[in-house]
């Protein structure tokens, strides 16, 4: 009984000893901004000026620094309190009398470059950024004590790091001063810190299956199976704090947003998150792959910039590396610069921590160099360099226009679920994860605004609806968002799968699931910048192609004849672990269907093939191909339109013209119908380029990298925007947004910039303008003029019609131009539409925006 009420006595008394050598330094502090340190402290009511701010936090949550006089800023979300320099925090603590003659350790989770002061007296300094400062105080006697931090966000670090790191950039997490997480003096006790010698692997189970027990060296393993990696891009956008959260509950919510949209990996762009991240990850599952918080030119001559890189690297892996998920580590994004400096630094931060997976940087070198050694797997856009024009290095589908010609495989090739990118990854001899996957930008929901009650403010989207506004199409933002988005996630998915069907590939690393409202604002998210749903799909639907089992069609194309034969592999990536064997895929397509058995296995399965008959239509008719696999939540969908064969194109009682003329103009003012499909000589100036796809993360940033580098300029646009219950569709099913069967159409085409007519004329067939542009775009406009009818069609219907989706859609043109549902409701004449259409064309200039990446 005795040894039973000691123990429960010590077991009462444990947390209470515990928390008696802890003094939480959370709360109050006096605040004082500038270079001039305040004098030793005599009276502490007066050594500081009597502002007052909550520790942790920053000046930004705190209200202070400058308020902000520039509202019109586009490149990034606003910060409505700033201050870049030196901050004093003091308070006074009380040492208790069982501390005296004890050690003490002064801990800051994180903060910018410090100077510890205990009593006006200096102990140390720190510039750690992506670990904790640990301050080693020597016994204090117990009483009254000052402690004042110097915490400078303007010095202290290599000078690149405040626009080339996450860490710090204005572009997402800013510049801040201040503290976050935990800030406590305790007293010292041995303890695991990031210079002591005796770094201890600690719970890696998860992190060692995907070192190599590989079955060529080329692909991920995790408890004896293959691992595809879904990752998302992650740059530190929390837009009400202005920095990342400290606490697990956080970035449980975060990570299990992640999941509920099938991603299981997130690779942090040049920065590291916090130690509540990785115990979230762990708890949830996620593998992280943290950065050096740097991005553009690893030099080895900066002897400064290096030896910060590298302590910055070995502070990381001690700090967090015993964590089971942090499973990866690059030494930055976008490198360029000693490739010999960056293979010293792995093999350091190897011996280290031997059981992480380390590459040189996520896309060094744009992936030009290709693989080297000491890369344990590449992350990359290509593998090694190409010839303009060609696709074969490429390992993502999405590119800008100074990096592919006309933007890659999705935007250039004909629509399919065919294609792979084993050319380009059969040239790396390690595991290739797919860099900064998609970028396919969503017209913004202006509505978003309202949801900004924090340190930043979006002043950006105040301009671009402002400017909207302006160019008369307010009425549309809905629309645009809407159409644009609905595109952008087909986009998505053919992204994704063309990753999933690739046998070479190990993953993809998306930008991003989320927006990105920095770089000239990238709305390149299917959730906005707070991690919440835009309304264009829900995490089930998105599933659908993310996940750790997705069933796959392999369709030439998208679109098809009446009673056409096709036949088409089946396959099912699956990466969940465990076998499917036995487990029957069905499928169904228009009337027919049938099931196959899935064959044991993990990674990308071979199902079989079906032949199909494809139904005898009179006239274009929209399907969904559905695979299922019974008994799971596994589902994909896909598109499939089929057209009549041998369909006609009446142009009887029609007028088809390239050239306007007067003689043309006189018989349309009589009475004729015209069909007017300008080439590119008859409206010089007047017209946009062909693009399919949305455009490319930026148009500002990337008009400014091409036009740089002498590439062609993006067309900008961001799809179209149809009315799909107009007549002139009768023929040709279509959704309000682009989709696979407009591909001949808008290839073939040049939109016609409408600015010169009035604010309420709007085009049948709308071409969706980037933010910065705001061009009113028309791909099909009808007017009445006089007593007769013109539809304008920029595109070139004749060669489009060699495919049977655009020669079904030049046949519902027609169909519609010869019905008396061709009744024009904008009337004009034939002399004042000319000269709008003629007019010049007003574009305002743009400033350029570049980006560091493009060495």
């Amino acid at each position: 009984m005795k040894k039973q009420l000691t123990s429960l006595l010590l077991a009462v008394s444990l947390p209470l000893a515990a928390w008696s050598q802890r003094l939480d330094l959370s709360g109050q502090w006096r605040l004082a901004l500038g270079d001039t340190p305040p004098s030793v402290v005599r009276n502490v009511a007066t050594s500081l000026q009597s502002t007052f701010v909550t520790l942790p936090g920053t000046l930004d949550t705190n209200k202070k620094g400058r308020s902000i006089e520039k509202k019109d800023e586009t490149t990034h979300l606003s910060r409505l309190f700033s201050y870049k320099g030196k901050a004093w925090y003091e308070r006074e603590v009380v040492i208790p009398k069982a501390w005296k003659k004890q050690p003490l350790m002064l801990f800051l989770e994180r903060t910018k470059p410090s100077w510890l002061y205990i009593d006006g007296v200096l102990i140390d300094s720190c510039n750690n950024i992506s670990t904790p400062h640990r301050y080693a105080v020597p016994p204090l006697n117990p009483g009254r004590h000052v402690i004042r931090l110097l915490v400078d966000n303007a010095s202290g670090v290599p000078e690149q790091l405040y626009g080339s790191s996450h860490a710090y950039t204005e572009d997402t997490q800013t510049n801040w001063n201040g503290v976050i997480g935990e800030m406590y003096l305790e007293v010292s006790a041995k303890r695991l810190d990031v210079g002591d010698d005796d770094f201890q692997q600690q719970n890696i189970s998860l992190t060692s299956h995907l070192s190599p027990l590989t079955i060529n060296g080329r692909h991920f393993y995790a408890d004896g199976h293959r691992v595809f990696l879904r990752g998302k891009h992650d740059a530190c956008v929390w837009p009400l704090t202005g920095h990342c959260p400290m606490d697990v509950a956080s970035w449980r919510h975060y990570f299990s947003t992640c999941q509920d949209y099938g991603i299981n990996h997130v690779r942090f762009h040049s920065w590291c998150p916090p130690e509540a991240a990785f115990r979230a990850a762990d708890e949830l599952g996620i593998y992280l792959q943290p950065e050096l918080p740097f991005w553009g030119d690893f030099n080895a001559k900066d002897s400064v910039l290096m030896t910060f890189l590298h302590k910055e690297g070995v502070n990381i892996l001690r700090e967090y590396a015993h964590h089971p998920s942090f499973a990866m580590f690059a030494l930055g994004n976008e490198l360029w610069g000693s490739v010999d400096e960056m293979a010293r630094f792995v093999r350091d931060f190897r011996q280290l921590a031997p059981h992480v997976l380390f590459t040189f940087g996520s896309n060094y070198y744009l992936g030009y160099q290709g693989v080297k050694p000491g890369m344990d797997y590449f992350t990359t856009c290509r593998v090694g360099g190409e010839a303009w024009g060609t696709y074969d290095t490429h390992t993502r589908g999405s590119f800008s226009y100074a990096d592919a010609q006309t933007g890659g495989l999705l935007n250039t090739e004909y629509p399919n679920a065919l294609q792979t990118l084993n050319a380009g990854c059969s040239r790396s001899s390690v595991p290739v994860i797919s860099h900064e996957t998609g970028q396919f930008q969503t017209y913004p929901d202006f509505d978003e605004i309202g949801k900004y009650t924090g340190v930043l403010y979006p002043y950006n989207m105040e301009v671009f609806r402002a400017r909207l506004d302006s160019a008369g199409m307010l009425d549309q933002t809905k629309a645009f968002h809407r159409a644009s988005g609905a595109w952008s996630l087909q986009l998505y998915k053919a992204d994704i799968e063309l990753d999933l069907r690739t046998d070479g590939m190990d993953g993809f690393q998306l930008l991003d699931l989320q927006d990105y409202p920095g770089q000239g604002s990238a709305y390149v998210g299917i959730l906005d910048a707070f991690m919440d749903s835009k309304g264009l799909c829900t995490p089930r639907q998105w599933r659908q192609w993310c996940n750790d089992v997705v069933p796959l069609a392999l369709l030439p194309g998208y679109t098809y004849t009446a009673g056409q034969r096709q036949t088409l592999p089946l396959k099912v990536a699956n990466y969940s672990g465990r076998s499917l064997a036995g487990k029957t895929l069905h499928w169904v397509l228009g009337n027919e269907e049938d099931i196959l058995t899935i064959p044991d296995g993990i990674g990308l399965l071979d199902v079989g093939t079906i032949t199909v008959e494809l139904p005898r239509v009179t006239t274009g008719t929209r399907l969904t191909m559905a695979l299922l696999i019974e008994g799971t939540e596994y589902v994909n969908t896909y598109p499939v339109w089929v057209y009549p064969q041998d369909v006609p194109l009446n142009q009887e009682g029609i007028i088809v013209t390239r050239t306007m003329s007067d003689e043309i103009g006189k018989k349309l003012e009589a009475g004729a119908r015209v069909l007017w499909m300008p080439d590119t000589t008859e409206l010089p100036g007047k017209t946009v380029g062909p693009l399919f796809q949305t455009d490319y993360w930026n148009y500002r940033m990337f008009k400014t990298i091409c036009e740089n580098n002498k590439k062609p300029v993006s067309p900008g646009t961001m799809g179209i925007l149809t009315k799909p219950d107009h007549a002139l569709f009768g023929s040709f099913p279509t959704e309000e947004h682009t989709n696979w069967q407009w591909f001949p159409v808008i290839r073939h085409s040049h939109p016609l910039v409408l600015d010169n007519l009035p604010r309420q004329y709007r085009p049948i067939v709308q071409v969706i303008d980037n933010i910065e542009r705001n061009h009113r775009l028309g791909l099909v406009c009808e007017f009445a003029v006089g007593s007769g009818r013109l539809l304008v069609c920029m595109s070139d219907l004749e060669c489009a019609a060699e495919y049977p989706e655009g020669r079904q859609f030049y046949h519902s043109v027609l169909q519609y131009m010869r019905s008396e549902q061709f009744r024009p409701q904008f009337h004009t004449s034939y002399a004042a539409l000319m000269q709008a259409l003629r007019a010049d064309v007003k574009e305002g200039p743009l400033k350029e925006l570049n980006n560091i990446s493009q060495y």
